[in-house]
């Protein structure tokens, strides 16, 4: 049973997209959606600086695109399920078919500028906290005033809120926790912080025409799979306020039977997550083309045992 997800925002780096831009056709491909957004992403993924790639308005379509563009150079895969942490919820969507492509990116424009716009009200960020007991955890950034806006299991909860109040963290840190490590975001995303986000992405989802997930498709709300394409946008529409539960996702992946998961470019926190939650899963993340041949072999694979199981 094969899952295919998505990384969120804080995965880019500078110059991540250069590799993928020399694929057959992947320039031209970046080109047309670039121009159906209004952002110049070959060269935000290609020349822009950290800081420059760090902004929500700019992060959130460069995640998008690339992990269109990365599961594209995989060739016809029919993974069984699809998930993707945060902004990766939009790729998720155009995995399962339930946006196209031109779709997506259009949406995840639209959500960027209006967290980045949300976030430029109050000075806010994100910072994660590794080691600990997930409950004494949650009830301590409470205590603070803070947001358990990622709940990712394999001992990490990313806490989110005002930059006094990720201070007071740093300082008083929950019983059991090794490290409070700062992310480069630039706001405390999925909390009410991002609410006047919510109200435009609504109005964003009105002009969409969703199809039903042609595969499961794992929520973060909850980790349930969603069955149908209005429910996934409705989601996605309130998902930039609420927290994920990827450690929900997980456990269902679990439920499912996962024997192998695939991470998109830019590959390397979700398997990373995977390795400690899901023992005994193959997992394989995206990171350069050169990572492609393997992650055919282990998709063949993965076929091949399931062809096997069924006529079994």
């Amino acid at each position: 049973m094969l899952v295919l997800v998505a990384p969120g925002q804080g995965a880019q780096t500078p110059g991540f997209l250069t590799p993928w831009l020399d694929l057959p056709g992947a320039a031209d491909r970046v080109a047309a959606w670039s121009d159906a957004i209004g952002l110049d992403l070959a060269h935000y993924g290609t020349q822009a600086d950290a800081d420059a790639i760090r902004d929500t308005a700019v992060a959130q379509p460069l995640l998008v695109a690339a992990g269109l563009l990365s599961a594209a150079a995989l060739g016809d895969i029919a993974p069984d399920a699809v998930a993707g942490h945060s902004v990766g919820e939009i790729t998720a969507a155009a995995f399962a078919g339930v946006l196209d492509d031109t779709a997506a990116l259009q949406l995840v424009r639209k959500r960027g500028l209006a967290m980045a716009e949300a976030a430029a009200v109050t000075k806010t960020g994100m910072s994660a906290l590794l080691g600990g007991d997930p409950d004494v955890t949650t009830a301590h950034l409470e205590k603070l005033g803070l947001t358990p806006a990622n709940v990712n299991g394999a001992g990490q909860i990313v806490a989110a809120g005002t930059l006094e109040e990720l201070a007071a963290l740093e300082a008083d840190k929950p019983e059991g926790v090794r490290r409070v490590v700062p992310l480069t975001v630039a706001g405390a995303f999925h909390t009410r912080h991002m609410a006047p986000a919510v109200a435009t992405l609504e109005e964003a989802a009105q002009a969409l025409t969703p199809a039903d997930p042609r595969v499961a498709y794992v929520s973060n709300k909850d980790g349930r799979t969603v069955a149908t394409g209005a429910e996934v946008v409705s989601r996605l529409v309130g998902q930039v306020a609420n927290p994920v539960r990827w450690d929900l996702c997980m456990e269902t992946f679990k439920a499912l039977g996962v024997t192998a998961l695939v991470e998109v470019c830019p590959g390397g926190t979700l398997t990373g997550l995977a390795k400690r939650a899901l023992p005994g899963v193959q997992t394989l993340a995206l990171k350069t083309p050169d990572d492609l041949d393997a992650a055919r072999a282990l998709i063949a694979e993965h076929t091949s045992a399931a062809a096997d199981t069924q006529t079994a």
